[in-house]
């Protein structure tokens, strides 16, 4: 098996667009692996949901258990723990409602719709709104016409100047580095509600306010408005829940016991989604060159929190590459994936070990905003400097050139 490439290596590698065949990286894929159980499926959803309630039982203990108060700041440091370990449980929770988005728990399409929508409702999440965009993100992925999530901007729309001796795009752009932090702890924590309720980093096609809750909304097929309502019903239900049980337990308590974790999980939702496919190593396609084989390789596989990823996250940030691959398999299997196909895509496999943080920081200063022109595209940073390079480019990062283009030159 090839030696892992560094994220320092692949940007010192100059990119060409994969030329893979799809058939065969399918025929490394043992048959077993395809197969689900829902009976499986349903052991790691008992397995995740008793963490968390078993997370919940022991904080709402703590105001209530005296030596905590003996040691200052010691009720906080537990109460900080409790946020940290339900937070990524509730992210579990989001990962397997995912898989169930992708008809991954069962071969009956019902009960895929009924766990999906039971667990997401419980993290307020509108279930079939979010399966609707989720698989158009899947069958687009990094197009830039016509992907829904994470869609870079290009020069124009941020309204970059074209590049000349005298462009600061450090003033345009903002470069303080506690300007910088703010809009990344703003995405972190407000990047999903405001992804749901404006679209926010979607797809620029749409008209502003497009958004995840109105059956007539431009992202949904009228076949869909149904089960789009449904969607509604369920956050709405999940609402009046919310609500009848902080007329027991008090505002306090719905903070520390349900807000705060679930602010939390959405941060670790919109950071492996971030870090998937914006990366300053990872190209983004125009409809020149994308395939949709070429999209589903533009991906990173990453330890995000290493064991406690792959116990409480089901491998969707370690094994993601598979996944887009083969988004019909289910997590438990993908690790074997991966090991399958790995052979298979060589130097077209993409992993990084870089502390997930750090790629975090990395990526948020670097994947700023993409050319006007070109069909192979990789992100500009705060600098408007590229970090990756085409085999054949023009001066401007532009398009790469087919054999057909050139042979017309």
């Amino acid at each position: 098996m090839a030696e892992l490439k560094t994220y320092e290596q692949r940007l010192s590698d100059p990119f060409k667009p994969p030329e893979l065949k799809f058939s065969d990286i399918q025929a490394a894929v043992p048959p077993h692996l395809r197969r689900k159980s829902f009976g499986w499926a349903m052991v790691y959803v008992i397995r995740c949901c008793s963490f968390s309630w078993m997370f919940y039982v022991l904080a709402s203990r703590i105001d209530s258990t005296g030596f905590l108060n003996v040691v200052p700041g010691l009720r906080w440091i537990a109460w900080m723990a409790y946020w940290f370990w339900q937070s990524v449980a509730w992210a579990g929770i989001f990962t397997l409602a995912h898989e169930a988005g992708h008809d991954n728990v069962s071969q009956h399409k019902y009960l895929n719709y009924s766990v999906g929508y039971v667990l997401h409702s419980f993290l307020l999440a509108p279930h079939f709104s979010w399966r609707a965009t989720h698989n158009a993100h899947h069958k687009y992925t990094n197009s830039m016409e016509h992907d829904e999530n994470w869609v870079p901007r290009t020069r124009e729309m941020l309204g970059i100047p074209e590049h000349h001796e005298g462009t600061d795009y450090e003033e345009l752009l903002g470069e303080a580095p506690l300007f910088i932090l703010g809009r990344l702890v703003l995405q972190q924590i407000l990047g999903w509600p405001a992804y749901l309720i404006d679209n926010t980093l979607g797809s620029p096609v749409y008209p502003a306010w497009t958004n995840h809750f109105s059956p007539y909304s431009p992202l949904f097929k009228p076949k869909e408005r149904f089960l789009i309502a449904m969607s509604d019903v369920g956050v709405a239900i999940m609402a009046v829940i919310l609500y009848r049980w902080t007329q027991d337990v008090g505002s306090a308590n719905l903070m520390k016991l349900y807000v705060i974790p679930w602010l939390l999980s959405n941060h670790w939702l919109v950071m492996l989604t971030f870090l998937h496919h914006s990366d300053p190593s990872i190209p983004h396609y125009r409809s020149g060159e994308w395939t949709w084989l070429r999209g589903g390789l533009a991906t990173v596989d990453r330890p995000l929190l290493g064991w406690a990823g792959r116990f409480f996250l089901h491998n969707v940030s370690h094994d993601h590459v598979a996944h887009h691959l083969f988004p019909h398999i289910p997590f438990y299997n993908l690790p074997n994936v991966t090991k399958a196909i790995r052979p298979v895509l060589k130097e077209h496999y993409n992993y990084d070990s870089t502390l997930t943080f750090f790629a975090l920081w990395r990526s948020f200063k670097a994947c700023m905003f993409v050319e006007n022109s070109g069909d192979v595209l990789f992100y500009k940073d705060r600098k408007g400097q590229v970090h990756r390079h085409l085999q054949e480019e023009d001066s401007a990062n532009g398009p790469l050139l087919s054999a057909t283009a050139k042979s017309e030159e």
